[in-house]
């Protein structure tokens, strides 16, 4: 059994306590909040028995082995080093870090600790997108002419919904960290590298409702952005992707060949990961759903579809702690997919395409 420390109480709590809960070889020993009351409230609401302001006081905890973090990405380096430099495994949210060199620095502490850590890249653990990933490997479109995704979605559409960490550039907030840094992954996982890119981003509600003063402060962040990638094969990949936006299809990604079409995508407004379907076409013929196999199905199909892929990646993390292997996605993929945001920033910033360097010469390995 794993005891694992919860750090980050938002999705932590919707998400990460009831998935290590419900996995046979974990064990939620302790939780993190900034405020001991609020914290000692959690673990008395989950039968925690330990409540730490501090994660300093957490990684002393005799029965903690392991972390899982997900609080704002701005907290995430100074916990993750924390973790890591105590020889405890790590789960690490979303973005990684607020940029590439602190992911790097993450990945290289990782290694030297010889832990096993890894981030919430649930995509890769989606039934659907395991088999459009399968179909794909299997040349059901042939040689890939182009790429088209469209992740739009209105999370931040109301303008009533109050200013956070979400609106500041400075906490690693904006719609390019929240849903980017996925679809920067799964880029990476399905299609390869990519060798250059160009990004315009933008802010359709500029200012938001302080909850503390009640007055409008200005947003700093992106909540709209266009992305063009040209992948290191020369395929061109376009990307769009919206938090403000009321849209029948909520994410779409599109592949098109010398051989045939083939898409996952869902219209699921309300979860982001049930509800994808895989369609296909080859050779002209109607786009057909393919239907997906019992293999990759979810063994149990929770109500919020987030539990079920992450409870995919504690799986995979479990397996890789108890057997000491190294684990894919791990802080490496974390660290190229905050590569690709920061040049995204940078492109955006001077309006031209970005160079994207090798991973491997970036990393110094």
């Amino acid at each position: 059994m794993i005891g694992v420390a919860i750090a980050g109480t938002g999705f932590g709590q919707k998400v990460h306590i009831p998935a290590f809960k419900a996995h046979p070889q974990t064990e939620v020993v302790a939780v993190y909040h900034r405020d001991l009351n609020k914290a000692q409230a959690i673990a008395d609401s989950h039968n925690i028995p330990h409540a730490c302001d501090t994660i300093a006081n957490i990684i002393t905890l005799p029965e903690v082995q392991a972390v899982s973090i997900s609080t704002p990405p701005f907290l995430h380096y100074e916990m993750a080093k924390t973790v890591l430099q105590a020889e405890k495994h790590l789960l690490l949210e979303k973005p990684v870090t607020l940029n590439a060199t602190e992911s790097k620095e993450l990945y290289q502490l990782a290694k030297e600790r010889d832990v096993v850590a890894t981030v919430d890249f649930e995509f890769r653990f989606v039934p659907g997108w395991q088999l459009f990933a399968e179909l794909l490997s299997e040349g059901y479109v042939g040689e890939i002419r182009l790429i088209k995704i469209d992740w739009l979605g209105s999370s931040r559409a109301d303008t009533s919904r109050p200013w956070n960490w979400y609106s500041s550039k400075d906490k690693g907030g904006g719609a390019l960290g929240s849903l980017g840094s996925h679809a920067f992954d799964y880029i990476h996982w399905l299609f390869g590298p990519v060798r250059r890119l160009n990004a315009h981003l933008s802010t359709a509600i500029p200012a938001r409702v302080d909850p503390t003063s009640g007055e409008l402060k200005p947003v700093n962040t992106d909540d709209t952005c266009m992305l063009a990638l040209e992948l290191a094969n020369g395929t061109p990949c376009q990307v769009s992707i919206s938090a403000v936006v009321h849209a029948p299809r909520t994410h779409w990604v599109e592949v098109y060949g010398d051989r045939g079409t083939l898409i996952v995508g869902s219209e699921n407004q309300r979860d982001y990961i049930h509800g994808f379907r895989v369609l296909g076409s080859q050779f002209g013929k109607p786009l057909t759903e393919i239907e997906i196999p019992n293999r990759l199905i979810f063994p149990k199909n929770h109500t919020d579809g987030r539990i079920s892929a992450f409870m995919r990646v504690v799986d995979q993390w479990v397996q890789a702690i108890d057997h000491k292997q190294e684990i894919t996605p791990s802080l490496r993929e974390g660290v190229y997919s905050q590569l690709l945001m920061d040049l995204a920033h940078k492109s955006h910033a001077t309006a031209s395409w970005v160079d994207v360097p090798g991973l491997e010469g970036f990393l110094g390995s």
